[in-house]
C-alpha cells in the first residue's frame, strides 16, 4: 500500500477527521490533505508524529514509515537479546508473584512465551502437542483436544477468544470451525465473562486480566501480553490454593481485607 492510502486507511479506521488528526500531530488540515492526496511528501519526523497521533502499534508505525520510504524507527529484538534481560527477569518475577493463581505470557500471535506452575491446572488433560512454549494458547483454548471439552460456558468463552483475533484472520477461521453453534446464555458474571472450567479440584470460575508494557519502544516487547487468571469466587480461590499446596482462610477472595 502506498503511503497516502495507508495513512488515510488508518485515520478512517480510527474515525478521525483530517482536522482532528492534524491538530493532534501539530500540523494543518491543508497540509494533511496534501499528504493524503499525494501532493506533498511528509518528512520522517512528520510520519512518526502522525503514527503517534493515530496511536498505532509499533509494528504499524514501522509499516507506515516503510510505506513513506523511510527506515523503521522501532527495533524488533529477540527475547533472547541481552538487552531484554531485565524484561525476562520482570516476566519471571510477575509470573511467580501471581502464584497460586495461573498466569502466562504470549506474543502477538498468541504463542506461549512463559507460564507459571499454576497454569498446569488450566491445561490438565489437554493433548501434549497443544501445550508448552511456542504453542498457541488460543488454539489450546478452543481445540477439541485442548480445553474445550472442560469449558462449561464454551459459547461465551469462545466468543470472547474469537473477538481478540481480528489481526489473525487465518487462526480465527480455523478456531471458528471448532466452536459449536451455541447461543450464549445469560448466566455470566455481571461485570466480566468468567471462564468456567472443570478441573480435578472442581469447577473453577476464573476472571482474566491482561497487562502490557506500557512504555515499550521495542516491537517485540510492545506486543507481549501477560494474562493473569483470578478466582471469581471463594471456592475457586480455595481450589487454586489447594492445587498449589497452600492454605488460605476459608471464604477469602484476593483483594478482601
Amino acid at each position: 500500500m502506498d503511503f497516502p492510502s495507508a495513512l488515510r486507511e488508518r485515520r478512517t479506521r480510527r474515525r478521525l477527521s483530517q482536522l482532528e488528526l492534524a491538530l493532534r500531530a501539530g500540523t494543518t488540515q491543508r497540509h494533511l490533505s496534501f499528504i493524503e492526496s499525494g501532493r506533498s511528501a511528509p518528512g520522517r519526523a512528520m510520519v512518526v508524529r502522525l503514527a503517534e497521533s493515530l496511536e498505532l502499534p509499533l509494528r504499524e508505525r514501522n509499516e507506515l514509515l516503510l510505506a513513506a520510504g523511510y527506515a523503521p524507527v522501532y527495533p524488533e529484538s529477540s527475547l533472547d537479546d541481552p538487552a531484554l534481560a531485565p524484561v525476562r527477569t520482570a516476566i519471571d518475577h510477575i509470573l511467580r508473584g501471581h502464584l497460586p493463581y495461573p498466569a502466562l505470557v504470549v506474543d502477538r500471535g498468541g504463542d506461549l512465551i512463559a507460564a507459571n506452575t499454576a497454569f498446569g491446572l488450566i491445561t490438565e488433560g489437554a493433548a501434549p502437542e497443544l501445550v508448552g512454549p511456542g504453542k498457541n494458547v488460543y488454539r489450546l483454548a478452543l481445540h477439541p483436544d485442548g480445553l474445550a471439552p472442560r469449558i462449561r460456558n464454551l459459547a461465551e468463552w469462545a466468543r470472547h477468544i474469537l473477538a481478540r483475533l481480528g489481526h489473525l484472520p487465518e487462526l480465527r477461521t480455523e478456531l471458528t470451525r471448532y466452536v459449536p453453534d451455541l447461543e450464549p446464555s445469560d448466566a455470566q458474571l455481571g461485570f466480566a465473562v468468567p471462564l468456567r472450567l472443570a478441573s480435578s479440584y472442581g469447577e473453577l470460575h476464573l476472571m482474566t486480566t491482561v497487562t502490557t508494557f506500557a512504555t515499550a519502544v521495542d516491537v517485540t516487547l510492545a506486543e507481549l501480553k501477560l494474562e493473569a487468571f483470578l478466582p471469581a469466587d471463594p471456592a475457586t480461590a480455595e481450589a487454586l490454593s489447594a492445587a498449589a499446596g497452600q492454605t488460605i482462610p476459608a471464604g477469602h477472595v484476593p483483594g478482601n481485607m
